[in-house]
């Protein structure tokens, strides 16, 4: 006999949140850090790299997910602070 798994505990669900919460503060503190400093480009996208790896280790196999999401303002962030066309 097989027990069938209804969906998520209460502690999945918590654990999620948490780290989704963990998530969008380190997008916001990055965010600041990039348009608040004078470094250059290349340091911003290292820092944008790090975050989506931050990301992944959250989120395993979710890569798509967190470029639909955060990858239009973070691209929108890089051409503002950066004057890109």
């Amino acid at each position: 006999m097989t027990v069938e798994r209804k969906g998520p505990t209460p502690e999945e669900i918590t654990e999620e949140d948490r780290k989704i919460r963990h998530l969008r503060q380190m997008v916001d503190f990055t965010s600041i850090l990039i348009i608040q400093s004078e470094m250059d480009i290349e340091e911003a996208r290292q820092h944008l790299a790090a975050l989506r790896d931050l990301a992944l280790r959250l989120f395993p196999g979710k890569s798509e997910v967190f470029d639909m999401i955060y990858g239009p303002r973070l691209k929108r962030l890089l051409i503002e602070k950066y004057n890109l066309s």
